[in-house]
């Protein structure tokens, strides 16, 4: 299951409307065929390992396949994978999660017991879920997970002392926060970063892998008043800008997964993180602090307009990144239904 573990995190952030998933087929020890889902609308990771198997000439019967999901048994953009892995003569078959979605969930069990097939769940099933989250939010409540991201100064400031140059972070932290970035469908900014910083929010250099689209950047802003000439607006990938002016965030959020997000970055500025705290929308952050105080600036969550009480997070992990430490949690308050 690690290996299909492994195959999985592969798709992070190309699979989107769908879920990231592995697959790895084995049979007396021996590695036969694996894969991951690409794309949305391509071959599912159990059809990629079966046909990496098969083009070895690898025997399957009573293989056992190790899948990261529970194996989909409706039919949607391409035929229920349980009917592949019955045809196939496979012996046994192995999952981490449990399909998030109710309407789908313990139906693979069931068919696949019915066609004499060995069936084992729950392997590894948190590091599974872990991949799964942003498709089970989707699926289950229909907003997209929400990472909030900033890099600060160790008193909390976003922006340095004017005449200092824009940046806090250094270029590794920059690079690995760019990487991040391409996990995520969507790119959430406020009118002022437009306006003061005239980002690209692309992804870019190594981040950028072979055929995977830009994501959709979001720019939220109360007058509309947004400089035509900004890159956002003018580059190559303008049609993937969209603006929402005096929305409330859980329209922006809603609108986002109707055009296929599942994960949206929200990159600032401290007003726009303070909106989406406030409204308990953020899932995960990730902050990066510079080993600098800054002594004035933007505070990295703005108040106001942040309101409400203090909200509790999990550490996932604390690593440093050449000069800068990344914070990385969960949010344990749980979003608005």
């Amino acid at each position: 299951m690690q290996l299909a573990l492994a195959q999985a995190r592969q798709g992070i952030g190309l699979t989107a409307p769908n879920p990231p998933v592995g697959a790895v087929i084995v049979k007396d020890g021996q590695v036969l065929g694996q894969g991951y889902h690409r794309k949305a609308g391509g071959p599912h990771a159990e059809i990629e390992a079966l046909r990496s198997a098969s083009s070895s000439g690898a025997d399957l019967a009573k293989a056992t396949i190790y899948i990261t999901l529970e194996p989909c048994s409706t039919h949607g953009r391409t035929p229920p994978c349980v009917d592949a892995l019955i045809a196939a003569r496979l012996g046994r078959v192995v999952w981490g999660a449990r399909d998030p979605n109710p309407a789908h969930q313990g139906r693979a069990e069931s068919i696949l017991l019915g066609a004499g097939l060995s069936v084992t769940t729950g392997v590894c099933e948190s590091e599974c879920q872990d991949i799964l989250r942003p498709f089970a939010k989707r699926i289950t409540t229909g907003l997209p997970w929400v990472i909030a991201k900033a890099g600060m100064s160790l008193d909390g400031r976003i922006t340095r002392p004017a005449g200092e140059g824009p940046w806090l972070t250094g270029p590794a932290a920059r690079a690995d926060a760019m990487r991040l970035r391409s996990t995520c469908e969507a790119i959430l900014a406020g009118a002022g970063t437009i306006r003061q910083d005239d980002p690209a929010l692309t992804v870019r250099g190594e981040a950028l892998r072979p055929g995977q689209l830009q994501p959709w950047r979001a720019v939220l802003t109360k007058s509309g008043n947004l400089p035509p000439g900004a890159r956002i607006f003018t580059d190559e990938h303008a049609a993937r800008t969209l603006v929402f002016q005096n929305q409330e965030l859980e329209t922006v959020l809603r609108d986002l997964v109707s055009r296929g997000v599942m994960s949206v970055f929200v990159e600032g500025g401290g007003q726009v993180l303070a909106s989406a705290f406030s409204g308990s929308w953020v899932d995960e952050v990730i902050f990066y602090t510079a080993p600098l105080i800054s002594g004035s600036g933007q505070s990295v969550v703005a108040s106001p307009p942040f309101t409400g009480s203090s909200i509790q997070l999990q550490f996932v992990d604390i690593k440093q990144v050449v000069d800068d430490i990344r914070i990385h949690a969960l949010v344990l308050k749980s979003p608005p239904p």
